[in-house]
């Protein structure tokens, strides 16, 4: 039945041939026989609109915002920006002593690669001026000692006190010239902030997580601030990441992070395209001083998930949304030879990034693209979570190296497929065994109100991969207790969206049985239920168990069942099918029904492929037909649900 749905799948999708055969036709035998572009650019994997935009974006020096799940590319879009940007404007920053308000350092631009050119000729003038200032000291302190002992002993004044009067003269003249000296040293010789090494290379400095000193630049703290031992002003500048970015790529990541002055601040240096350095601290000595406006001509490149946007700044989204691109980032692409060859290279870059595993082989690239089906949820897609899928690659090649093999092979990849389990899916299947040691559900036979549900686990929002489980739904039926009706009562750490499911249920339930259900108080126990069940996928399963228990006619309980379902009775796909068909299948259940569009999704294992009857549904009729026994009663009963024929859409009239 399994091998029967999916030929039909891949008949109604466009021809996609099975990776098997897919694999065995291609021409190379290992990722090192692959050639991986120089450009960085070229490198990312299926977000060509995305690359489009990044390279007008540095063309015309645009801001651009990045939204989309992690790791489809966001940051290696972000560093191939500086590919494009223009070449020769980097500047290098110098600051200077401010002998008008020490308090204001002034702030010199030189063109790149000149600033240690300046700064160590300045040095080397004011070691010449110290030296100059040592030895006129040292002839002093010598004249000093010569005439103390001229009047000692050819002065005939043999009195000890004028020796050491002239060894306190040469004590004092030392320790009152040394921190002058010093004063004088540190005043004249610069500070570099900025230098670069290659004038010629844009920089992109990735800003993700910084506070706001590192961020905007702070002013170090001085202890010593009085008594000659103060550092100056200008020498405990430090420049932040829009400083050292200017000319270049800011990329944030998590941009909703920042706290709100950090953004407000990031936005003034937009606007202003530079930004003076002034201590973070209020409490630091460092809060006095602000230096003069230091250059930050960036281009941002911010980043995160849906909900950045709502903790960023209006206004700094606005100055994005105005000067520059939003970009959603694709989260699968489809599966076709162009874009499995894609995945291929992605394979060669992964290796050649990581350089401590060996390379793979051909077939062990094809179960690599035969996760990415899998983790793409939908037939005919393949997923663009590439971070995820970069890690079974090295856990694959971990695996390789510690047998001492120098190829992966496919046998690594599919154990590695066994090790490389997220933390929250190792939590989730130990869970899953204690269910099955201790059985809440059946196998065999029928039961009134009893049907076996299913449900996807994914302990984590940022996860692809699910865990699927049996979830028991168990309905009775007993007379209202009050006299304002019955009332449908849910038990379980049910979710928001789980618990209106269930009163949605009602509706169609109120419409399409014969019974009354005002004059009954429902009771639906989700049997075992782990914490905080959401979702709606279990809205069949609940509508079965009622109305099991309204008409009194068993459910097979050799089926289980998925599916959302709307108030008119009509089944609407759902998430993570694959896990919950594989959850079936261990489960010893032989049959399952699931939304027709959900066909597509089907991935299972092949060991499972036989083990399985899949039945479509569109709608609850269908549903009960296949879930419940019983004769005329259920005929009866199907006659009346009769009318959840989906019917077409009218069209508007002109």
């Amino acid at each position: 039945m399994v091998d029967d749905m999916v030929d039909d799948c891949e008949k109604q999708e466009t021809a996609v041939t099975p990776i098997d055969e897919w694999i065995e036709a291609q021409d190379f035998e290992t990722t090192a026989d692959i050639d991986i572009p120089k450009s960085l650019a070229d490198q990312v994997i299926g977000q060509d609109k995305a690359v489009e935009v990044i390279k007008k974006a540095a063309t015309q020096k645009r801001h651009v915002m990045l939204i989309g799940d992690p790791g489809t590319g966001k940051s290696m879009l972000a560093n191939s920006m500086v590919e494009f940007l223009p070449r020769g404007e980097l500047q290098d920053v110098i600051a200077y002593h401010n002998p008008e308000d020490p308090n204001e350092p002034r702030i010199r631009t030189v063109p790149a690669g000149k600033g240690k050119a300046i700064v160590n000729e300045q040095k080397q003038a004011a070691m010449a001026q110290k030296q100059q200032r040592t030895s006129f000291l040292t002839a002093i302190g010598v004249m000093i000692i010569v005439l103390s002992l001229s009047l000692y002993i050819l002065g005939g004044m043999r009195d000890p006190t004028i020796l050491l009067i002239g060894l306190i003269a040469v004590t004092l003249l030392y320790f009152i010239s040394r921190p002058m000296n010093q004063r004088q040293e540190n005043a004249l010789v610069p500070k570099l902030l900025i230098s670069h090494d290659d004038p010629n290379m844009p920089p992109f400095i990735d800003a993700t997580g910084s506070h706001a000193g590192a961020l905007l630049g702070d002013v170090k703290h001085d202890p010593f601030q009085s008594g000659g031992l103060e550092t100056p002003a200008h020498e405990r500048l430090e420049v932040g990441a829009i400083h050292k970015a200017s000319k270049g790529v800011l990329f944030i990541d998590e941009i909703n992070m920042l706290r709100m002055e950090s953004q407000q601040s990031l936005l003034t240096a937009m606007q202003e395209g530079k930004f003076s350095i002034t201590g973070q601290s209020e409490r630091s000595s460092g809060a006095m001083v602000k230096s003069e406006p230091v250059p930050c001509d960036f281009i941002l490149v911010c980043a995160g998930n849906m909900d950045a946007i709502e903790g960023m700044h209006p206004a700094l989204r606005s100055r994005i949304r105005g000067y520059g691109y939003e970009v959603y980032m694709n989260n699968s692409m489809e599966d076709n030879d162009e874009n499995r060859l894609k995945l291929v290279r992605f394979v060669a870059q992964e290796v050649n990034k990581d350089k401590k595993i060996p390379h793979f082989d051909k077939y062990a690239v094809g179960e690599i693209i035969r996760e990415a089906q899998r983790r793409a949820g939908r037939r005919g897609e393949l997923t663009l979570r590439l971070r995820e899928l970069g890690g079974l690659i090295r856990v694959a090649g971990d695996i390789a190296h510690e047998k001492g093999s120098y190829i992966v092979s496919r046998a690594d990849v599919l154990e590695a497929k066994k090790v490389a389990r997220s933390l929250e899916q190792q939590i989730t299947d130990r869970y899953i065994e204690h269910r099955k040691a201790y059985k809440s559900y059946a196998t065999e036979g029928a039961a009134v109100g009893m049907v076996n549900g299913l449900a996807a686990l994914n302990a984590s929002s940022n996860m692809t991969e699910y865990s699927g489980i049996v979830l028991p739904i168990v309905a009775e039926v007993t007379p209202a207790q009050t006299k304002n009706g019955g009332k449908i009562i849910a038990t379980g750490r049910l979710g928001e969206i789980a618990k209106e499911a269930v009163e949605n249920v009602s509706a169609v339930i109120k419409k399409y049985t014969s019974s009354d259900i005002s004059n009954y108080d429902i009771h639906i126990q989700f049997v075992g239920t782990y914490d905080g069940v959401e979702g709606d996928s279990a809205s069949i399963s609940i509508a079965t168990a009622v109305i099991s228990a309204l008409e009194d006619l068993p459910v097979d309980q050799n089926l289980a069942m998925t599916g959302s379902l709307s108030v008119r009775g009509r089944v609407l796909p759902v998430g993570g099918v694959t896990a919950k068909l594989e959850a079936v299948a261990e489960a010893g259940i032989k049959k399952v029904l699931i939304r027709r569009d959900n066909e597509y999704d089907v991935m299972i294992e092949e060991k499972y492929r036989d083990r399985l009857e899949i039945v479509p549904v569109d709608n609850l009729r269908d549903v009960l037909d296949q879930a419940l026994i019983g004769g005329s009663k259920k005929e009866s009963l199907l006659c009346k649900l009769s009318g959840l024929a989906i019917k077409p859409i009218a069209s508007p009239t002109p």
